[in-house]
């Protein structure tokens, strides 16, 4: 357990957004000294829970994750795996810290959308896709394929979702792909192709483990769009536009006495989200692991990690980064309404700052970086790979300000953006479209879904369009790599058949 190698990469993550905000503040913003405060507060909480949710991640949930992939492909009964799988994908997926901030964000938009329902559907989206991408993979399917139909369907059903759950719904597909959730994915996926590699000898494209966690992806976007199905059907109309408010806002104390305010509920949600993940700990420790208790004990400490670490990291992102995201939005938003111009290009160029640096400053960019490299021989170098994921990540944040700014439809950028990523499917290698469909969560880390995502709400508070046209930022970062990591992929293809001719 290497704490300060941690610490480390939670700091690099959240101090450049940290001094960024701060230089506006002391610039062009007036922050209170109140919510300045409570932003510095909430920032360290912010790292301090993040390192520890990610220590307990290491020391606990993920050496759990392995066990039981490990163990359930030793029973060589794919049915058994595949159940598992989906109960699996399902518990985690609740216990994820970016699928509950994204919850509390869509709730406070809607009186019709209850935030643990919606959690819910979530987990059980994820749950049938992964177990679909194991059935992909058993049954040696083409990931292209599964993934064209995939997104077929998953169109249609947004079209007849609620507008204004369309784009969270998109955003919770980039949202689910966490620290959490993709080690299970993961873990999952090589037993499963063990198993199959058992059993049929032949070696296909489909021999690569990358795919599960883009398959996984598509499954909260789809939940959340029957969900929106359903609550149109119950109610009988879209959004009770009296209920809604800008996003994160609370009726709440001011001052440090918020912290005091939300812990109560905070660590209620962080207790429901842990508990069925540690039930499930315990039925597979009876029933399947069987590890000594020295193991358990460590297991146990994980958890304890993860506990404290997640009620940090919701208490400093509710409590600080999220109303300072959305006073920074509001303010920038509200000058380029009033005044145009020099101000409009001022937000655009913030929001396009905001995004190349998040994304160099996530964990697990870094760790893509060196997959892709390690992958293409070292043709396609990692200096390359980030500077390309970093300006389509900036490109796409300051593309969601101008969606909001102009207010023209997400389906603009959505439908043009998947399609040319799946048809670069076809001239991609198949390798590197496995990577890219399982990165398209990677650059949408906890800056996107607490920081970011409250300023695209601010600023589109200051304009006369409802708070919902801001989702979908999560979305079209998730998009990115899916296009930018497959024409590195043809690249590389290219480059290889001019060095064998």
């Amino acid at each position: 357990m290497n704490i300060i190698e941690k610490l480390k990469e939670t700091l690099s993550s959240v101090v450049p957004i940290m001094a960024i905000v701060l230089l506006l503040a002391l610039t062009v913003v007036p922050f209170p000294l109140e919510l300045t405060m409570r932003f510095l507060t909430g920032g360290l909480m912010v790292v301090f829970g993040l390192t520890l949710f990610l220590i307990g991640i290491d020391i606990g949930i993920l050496p759990i994750g392995e066990r039981s992939g490990a163990a359930l492909t030793s029973k060589k009964n794919l049915k058994i795996l595949l159940s598992v799988s989906f109960i699996i994908g399902f518990m985690v997926t609740i216990a994820e810290p970016d699928i509950q901030v994204l919850a509390t964000q869509i709730g406070n938009l809607s009186a019709n959308v209850s935030k643990w329902p919606l959690v819910i559907m979530i987990a059980l989206g994820v749950g049938i896709f992964v177990t679909i991408g194991l059935c992909r993979t058993v049954l040696s399917l083409r990931l292209r394929r599964v993934l064209i139909i995939s997104y077929i369907i998953l169109f249609a059903l947004a079209f007849l979702c609620p507008e204004y759950l369309q784009g969270a719904a998109f955003d919770a597909g980039g949202a689910t792909t966490g620290p959490m959730t993709v080690p299970f994915i993961m873990a999952l996926g090589m037993g499963v192709a063990s198993v199959r590699a058992d059993d049929n000898k032949k070696s296909t494209d489909n021999d690569s483990a990358f795919g599960l966690t883009g398959i996984a992806s598509i499954g909260p976007i789809a939940a959340v769009c029957f969900y929106g199905i359903i609550l149109n059907v119950m109610s009988g109309h879209g959004m009770d536009q009296a209920s809604a408010s800008s996003g994160t806002e609370h009726l709440s104390p001011n001052g440090m006495k918020v912290y005091a305010y939300l812990l109560p509920a905070i660590l209620g949600d962080v207790f429901k989200s842990l508990l069925p993940l540690l039930i499930m700990f315990i039925l597979f420790q009876i029933f399947l692991l069987k590890m000594p208790p020295v193991q358990l004990r460590k297991m146990f400490n994980g958890v304890i990690y993860c506990f404290i670490g997640l009620v940090l990291f919701l208490l400093g992102a509710e409590g600080g980064f999220m109303p300072a995201g959305q006073k920074l939005g509001e303010y920038l938003g509200m000058l380029s309404s009033a005044k145009g111009g020099i101000w409009t290009v001022l937000i655009v160029a913030a929001a396009f700052v905001f995004g190349a640096i998040t994304v160099c400053a996530e964990p697990a960019v870094w760790v893509l970086t060196e997959q892709v490299e390690e992958a293409s021989g070292r043709t396609i170098k990692r200096k390359i790979m980030l500077t390309s994921l970093s300006l389509g990540v900036a490109f796409s944040i300051g593309l969601s300000i101008l969606k909001i700014i102009y207010g023209f439809s997400l389906w603009y950028i959505l439908i043009p953006g998947y399609a040319v990523a799946l048809i670069l499917t076809f001239f991609c290698p198949p390798l590197f479209t496995g990577i890219a469909f399982d990165s398209g969560g990677v650059a949408s880390g906890p800056m996107t879904s607490t920081f970011i995502l409250s300023f695209t709400l601010g600023c589109a508070s200051s304009y006369s369009f409802s708070g919902t046209n801001a989702f979908g930022v999560i979305a079209l970062v998730a998009m990115t790599p899916l296009i930018a990591i497959q024409i590195l992929g043809i690249i590389y293809k290219i480059k290889t058949k001019e060095a064998a001719s």
